[in-house]
């Protein structure tokens, strides 16, 4: 499998038979390559009825396979807390998976280990610099650097450090924790391109602010060094397979709702030298990671996607059309068509970027002729291209018909890839244009304590490009409203700067940085058997 894209059995580090990294020297071998085609995969606005946005990624790159195309695809790993909380597995389906897929769900090659060690050894040492002479000045109180965890821990969002007294456990303050996905270097690891790119990044970041309101940065702390150390090995891009043999490089995790929700530059980058056709996703729908990926990545790393494939199901649109869930296998018309608002608000959010689109309808056996049609009217009333994917239930073949109009598209549909909004935009212009432009809002409301951020924001950080935390289950800020809402008011809790990473985060709604269980996790249904059977994992 290796070799299809030029690597050696030498080139690689071995995780086991099936799992490898590939270390940063080999892939600079390829620097003077020419560059493939890439395609952002992305799609609806999530329901409990699924889209299938990485089953039809995969199945992408299976079908890109059977026409005989050099292809590669770029995947996120999976966190532990949403594999044993509400998502489960995250390595596709049925014929359209990565494998091994048991270990990808799980601990894979430690990378997100590495992450939450190096986050807790700066949060470690910051108190610890604290319980010492201070000389920093740093305030208890103003320690924005909390802890990680890779779990789903609602009761540590909130916690209390320090008690036992000064010699004991340090000095007592509020604290709490957040998902290792979560944490700044998710995202610094997911935008670094060296070794000296991640370390200047990791000594950007702002960890705490002294008595006087000035800011402390990790470098200050001098373990940027040690931080670095623990993630030698996770800078390495890791490459697994389909079920049909081809390629793929799974690397970086940072979550969309909270983050820019993409996986590693070097991932995709070196994709580009290796093959003719790299398929990155993008986490969550075209107002998540999509629009994250095109004014964030695009602007650090200077990608230029060549094509947007947007994933619906009819299922989805359905419930996106008032259906409940639990009805959402029966065949209903209006609701189908009432929930297409939310397909063609995301296809003309994909449309400001300048770039082509074609919509996969994943396909559900429960879709009806009736159903597949409408939404395929509806595109071509958009003039969008669109395909039926079957790649569920017959893998590559299954993905062909879509591989063939994502190809069409490349080669012969207009692009001009453009960014929504210039870094010289003040940064409430920058949210504003993102709140009207993408998510069809109204206004947006700034509360007191965001008023107050912007001031110093703008002064240091004013050219950075915006990351918006926000529900993933709605295009607005209230993960009630389904469909394509338009009018309404974003509201803007806090802001704070990931120096590091090189963005500034928006805080809107009630977004949580570490999710919570649902009553019935995923876990409960999971278990291993003497033979080595998993049940319940994917």
């Amino acid at each position: 499998m290796a070799a299809k894209i030029g690597l050696s059995k030498d080139d690689l580090e071995l995780y086991g038979k099936y799992t490898a990294k590939v270390p940063l020297e080999v892939l600079r071998r390829f620097d003077e390559k020419p560059d493939g085609k890439l395609i952002v995969m992305t799609a609806i606005t999530p329901t409990p009825a699924g889209e299938g946005k990485t089953v039809t990624t995969i199945g992408l790159v299976q079908g890109l396979g059977k026409l005989d195309k050099k292809v590669i695809g770029a995947l996120r790993q999976p966190s532990l807390g949403p594999v044993f909380g509400v998502k489960g597995g995250a390595t596709g389906g049925g014929l359209s998976q990565v494998y091994p897929m048991w270990d990808i769900d799980l601990h894979f090659t430690g990378d997100i280990h590495a992450v939450g060690a190096a986050h807790n050894l700066l949060s470690a040492i910051i108190e610890n610099h604290v319980q010492r002479k201070n000389e920093l000045n740093i305030d208890p109180t103003r320690i924005i650097w909390k802890k990680a965890i890779d779990m789903n821990c609602r009761e540590l969002r909130q916690v209390v450090v320090g008690l036992g007294g000064r010699g004991e456990g340090g000095v007592p303050h509020e604290s709490g924790f957040i998902i290792t996905a979560a944490s700044e270097i998710s995202a610094i690891l997911a935008l670094s391109t060296s070794m000296a790119d991640l370390k200047e990044r990791l000594g950007k970041m702002i960890v705490a602010y002294t008595y006087d309101k000035k800011p402390i940065y990790a470098k200050q702390l001098g373990c940027v060094g040690a931080m670095a150390l623990l993630l030698r090995e996770a800078i390495k891009p890791n490459i697994v397979q389909t079920l049909e043999g081809e390629p793929m490089f799974i690397h970086g995790f940072p979550f969309a709702n909270i983050a820019h929700g993409n996986n590693t530059i070097l991932a995709t980058k070196y994709g580009l030298k290796m093959a003719d056709y790299v398929i990155t996703e993008a986490g969550f729908a075209t107002d998540l990671g999509a629009e994250k990926f095109f004014n964030i990545v695009c602007r650090v790393s200077g990608l230029r996607p060549d094509c947007a494939v947007l994933v619906a199901s009819i299922r989805a649109l359905k419930m996106h059309g008032g259906c409940p869930f639990e009805k959402c296998d029966v065949k209903n018309l209006d609701a189908l068509e009432k929930g297409l608002a939310n397909l063609e608000r995301h296809v003309l959010n994909l449309r400001k970027f300048g770039i082509p689109v074609v919509v996969a309808i994943n396909h559900f056996h429960t879709d009806t002729v009736e159903e597949i049609e409408l939404v395929m009217h509806h595109c071509r009333r958009l003039d969008v291209r669109s395909a039926v994917s079957f790649v569920f239930d017959q893998g590559g073949e299954g993905g062909i018909q879509l591989a063939r109009q994502v190809v069409d598209a490349i080669e012969n549909d207009s692009k001009q890839f453009k960014f929504l909004y210039e870094p010289k935009l003040s940064v409430k212009k920058k949210i504003e244009t993102i709140a009207r432009e993408i998510y069809g809002a109204g206004e947006v409301k700034f509360h007191a304590e965001a008023e107050k951020d912007l001031v110093w924001i703008e002064k240091g950080y004013g050219d950075l490009p915006v990351c918006i935390a926000k529900t993933q289950h709605s295009i607005s800020d209230d993960p009630k409203l389904k469909g394509a809402p338009m009018g309404w008011t974003l509201t803007v809790k806090e802001l704070h700067v990931s120096a590091g990473a090189g963005f500034i985060v928006a805080i809107c709604g009630d977004i949580m940085l570490i999710p919570g269980l649902p009553a019935e996790p995923n876990a409960s249904d999971m278990d291993i058997f003497d033979d080595g059977r998993i049940v319940g994992l994917n």
